[in-house]
C-alpha cells in the first residue's frame, strides 16, 4: 500500500522540478495548503445537507405555497400486487407479449394495463412543488457562493497594486499570470481556504443527496460530473493550484445560479420572466464556459509550459556542446600564428 501512495503521489508528477512535498509543510512564516485539510469536507458536508433540508422545509416550502404551486403529486395507480410486482422487480415497460400476458392473468384489457404502468411510472416523478423547493436551495447557494468569490477576489486585488509580486493579495484576478509567480511556494489565506472547503462541501453533499432523493433520467451523469468535481477540487487544493482554481470556481457559479432561477420562474409558470433568465443563462455560459474559460484560465498553461520548454532546451544544448567540445579541440582563430 505504501508503494501505491508513494507512486501516485510522485513529485515529478504533482510538483515543479526540485520541488517536494517536505518544501510545503507548514512553518512559522507560512501556512501552506495540506491534503488533511480537507477532511473537514465530510462533516461540513452533513452541516449543508442538513441545512438543506430546513431551508426546503421552512424557506423554500413557503415561498412555493405563496406562489400557488401546489404539492399535488400525478394520480396514484390502482393498487394491484400482481403489476407492482413485475414493476419493481422485472420491468417498468412491459413490452406486448408481457402485456397480453397480464391481461390474461389479470382479466384486465391491454390499454388499462399501459394506463397502470404509466401511472405508477409517474408516480416516482418528483411533484412541482418538490423540484421548485430543490432548486431554490440550489439557486440560493450558488448565488451566495458566486457572491462570496466575487468579492474574495475583489478584496484580493484591493490589496496590493496591480503590479505588486508579494506574496500576499496577488491579483490574480485580472493578470493571471500573478496565478504562478512564485508557485507553488504561495502561501494559504483563510478566505481562500473557506472558499475551497465550501465548494468542496457543497459536492460532497449532492453525492449523499443524489441517493435519498428521487432518482432521474440523468442520474449517472450528474454522479461522474460530481466525482470529477470533487477530484479536480482536491488535486487543484492539495498541490497549491487553488489561486487558478478559485478563478474556475467563480466562472463556472456564474451561469448555475441563472439556470435555478429560470427553473424556478418555470414551475411558478411566470413564462416570459423564464425565457428572459434562460436567455440571460444561456448567454453568460456561452461567454463564460466556451469564451473567457479556454481564452484567459487555459492559456494559462503557456506561463508553465514555456519556462519548462527552455529549460529542457537549454539542457540539452549544455549537453550537446559538452559532447561536442573534447571533439573539436581547442579553436584557434584565423590570422594568428
Amino acid at each position: 500500500m505504501a508503494g501505491i501512495l508513494a507512486w501516485f503521489w510522485n513529485e515529478r508528477f504533482w510538483l515543479p522540478h526540485n520541488v517536494t512535498w517536505a518544501d510545503l509543510k507548514n512553518t512559522e512564516e507560512a501556512t501552506f495548503p495540506q491534503a488533511e485539510d480537507l477532511y473537514l469536507a465530510f462533516p461540513l458536508a452533513f452541516c449543508i445537507f442538513m441545512v438543506r433540508l430546513i431551508f426546503e422545509r421552512f424557506v423554500a416550502k413557503p415561498c412555493a405555497i405563496a406562489l400557488n404551486i401546489q404539492a399535488n403529486g400525478p394520480q396514484i395507480a390502482q393498487p394491484n400486487a400482481i403489476l407492482e410486482k413485475v414493476f419493481t422487480a422485472i420491468t417498468k415497460h412491459p413490452d406486448e407479449k408481457r402485456l397480453e400476458g397480464l391481461s390474461k392473468q389479470l382479466d384486465w384489457d391491454v390499454r388499462s394495463i399501459q394506463r397502470w404502468f404509466r401511472q405508477r411510472r409517474n408516480q416516482e416523478k418528483p411533484s412541482t412543488l418538490t423540484r421548485f423547493c430543490e432548486s431554490m436551495w440550489r439557486f440560493s447557494f450558488y448565488l451566495y457562493v458566486f457572491t462570496y468569490g466575487v468579492r474574495f477576489l475583489k478584496k484580493e486585488l484591493k490589496r496590493k497594486p496591480l503590479n505588486s509580486m508579494s506574496l500576499g493579495g496577488t491579483p490574480w484576478l485580472w493578470n493571471t499570470k500573478h496565478c504562478w509567480y512564485n508557485y507553488p511556494y504561495q502561501p494559504l489565506t483563510t478566505d481562500l481556504y473557506y472558499y475551497y472547503i465550501v465548494e468542496l462541501s457543497f459536492y460532497w453533499s449532492l453525492m449523499f443527496s443524489q441517493f435519498t432523493d428521487i432518482k432521474r433520467k440523468d442520474f449517472g451523469i450528474m454522479f461522474l460530473h460530481h466525482i470529477v468535481s470533487i477530484f479536480l477540487i482536491t488535486f487543484s487544493y492539495v498541490n497549491n493550484m487553488a489561486r487558478v482554481g478559485t478563478l474556475v470556481l467563480c466562472l463556472h457559479d456564474s451561469a448555475d445560479a441563472l439556470l435555478e432561477a429560470a427553473k424556478m420562474a418555470n414551475y411558478a409558470k411566470f413564462q416570459k420572466m423564464c425565457d428572459l433568465l434562460f436567455v440571460m443563462f444561456a448567454m453568460v455560459f456561452i461567454i463564460t464556459r466556451l469564451g473567457i474559460f479556454p481564452i484567459w484560465c487555459l492559456r494559462m498553461i503557456e506561463v508553465i509550459l514555456s519556462p519548462v520548454q527552455m529549460r529542457r532546451t537549454r539542457n540539452l544544448q549544455e549537453r550537446i556542446f559538452t559532447l561536442q567540445q573534447p571533439l573539436m579541440g581547442p579553436v584557434v582563430p584565423t590570422g594568428i600564428s
